[in-house]
């Protein structure tokens, strides 16, 4: 009887290695990085180490700062804003106070009015949408400083605002001229007009009734601008994210018994955590950087109200000829904004 024999199997051959990359490609990719790592380090990194050198020293702004006229101070700079009372403190500490209001009332406000505008032109009824999409958008692209201009000429004394407000009995051309907040014309309605005395202690040169003060009505037009001429950028963030939700999550919500609010806070919010996030964050770098508004419109009138870090940067700087606190102003505001982004992210954390 005839054997059978099996066919030998094919030998087995080991799977080739993954070349590495070769060093001329390592060379190339360099060289390609090369420009880009120059231009930004001879624009942005060299400038800021540039920077943190003037803010511990006493440069005038004359000559180089690396020259040996210009003596190295330490933190005499930051003492003097944040430990040493005087006027340089009581100007900062001003400046937070005012822009702490600020970005209190703008962030919440532009971040709720973008995500109701981008809800709004994400509904499937909406005819003209194109329309409206560019009409919220349009104020974001116009220049800041124009639509400032446009606003100092509505809110001055002979303004459009303040001829209305006459009109109404209201006596509008002082209340853009009154350095008090608005908690404290609050305050003021029901008798209290003088700081109790619990509140009298200074922090960084400003009293707590003062830090109590609230914006004043100047800086309330500020806002307004700001809010009006931001929220349109941010619907558009909100907008694209709400594009690429699927329909059938809400659907299925809706079906299970959910209310549209409900829907709406447990199902579609979740799911733009990351465009919160990135919206909040955004709001929150620009609204402590303010300056095109406050330079055109305020310049800190009335009483200081509309003053704000960035701006005292730039005055202590360009005007003062007090450029190492100039610096130092700079490098708080940076650690401010770091730090309030930081906390920003561990409170919108995804959580297990």
């Amino acid at each position: 009887m005839a054997t059978v024999t099996e066919p030998a199997a094919p030998p087995v051959t080991p799977a080739p290695r993954r070349a590495r990359p070769l060093r001329d490609d390592r060379v190339a990719g360099w060289l390609f990085l090369a420009p880009a790592i120059a231009v930004l380090g001879l624009f942005l990194v060299l400038p800021v180490f540039m920077a943190l050198w003037v803010s511990v020293s006493d440069w005038t702004g004359n000559g180089s700062p690396f020259s040996g006229r210009v003596g190295f101070v330490g933190g005499d700079n930051y003492t003097a804003l944040l430990a040493e009372p005087g006027l340089a403190q009581t100007n900062f500490g001003t400046s937070l106070r005012n822009n702490v209001y600020f970005v209190l009332l703008v962030v919440p406000l532009q971040t709720a009015f973008a995500l109701l505008l981008a809800m709004v032109l994400n509904q499937r009824t909406l005819r003209g949408r194109g329309f409206f999409r560019t009409a919220f958008y349009f104020p974001t692209v116009t220049s800041s400083v124009a639509i400032s201009v446009v606003f100092l000429f509505l809110f001055s004394s002979t303004g459009s605002v303040n001829a209305v407000l006459g009109l109404l009995g209201l006596e509008g051309p002082a209340w853009f001229a009154d350095p008090r907040g608005l908690l404290h014309l609050l305050f003021g309605a029901f008798g209290v007009d003088s700081a109790p005395g619990f509140l009298t202690a200074p922090v960084l040169g400003v009293s707590l009734w003062d830090w109590l003060a609230g914006p004043s009505v100047a800086m309330c037009a500020i806002i307004f601008l700001v809010v009006w001429t931001s929220t349109g950028a941010f619907m558009l963030m909100f907008y694209a994210a709400l594009q690429n939700l699927p329909a059938s999550v809400d659907e299925a919500a809706m079906i299970d018994g959910a209310s549209r609010w409900q829907a709406f806070w447990q199902v579609t919010l979740p799911q733009l955590r990351p465009t919160l996030f990135l919206v909040l964050t955004l709001g929150l770098i620009g609204t402590w950087q303010v300056f095109d508004q406050i330079y055109v419109l305020g310049k800190g009138a009335p009483g200081g109200t509309t003053l704000t870090p960035a701006f005292l940067s730039y005055v202590e700087s360009f005007a003062n000829g007090n450029w190492g606190q100039g610096a130092a102003i700079s490098f708080m505001l940076f650690a401010i904004i770091v730090g309030f982004t930081l906390l920003q992210r561990y409170v919108l954390r995804e959580r297990r």
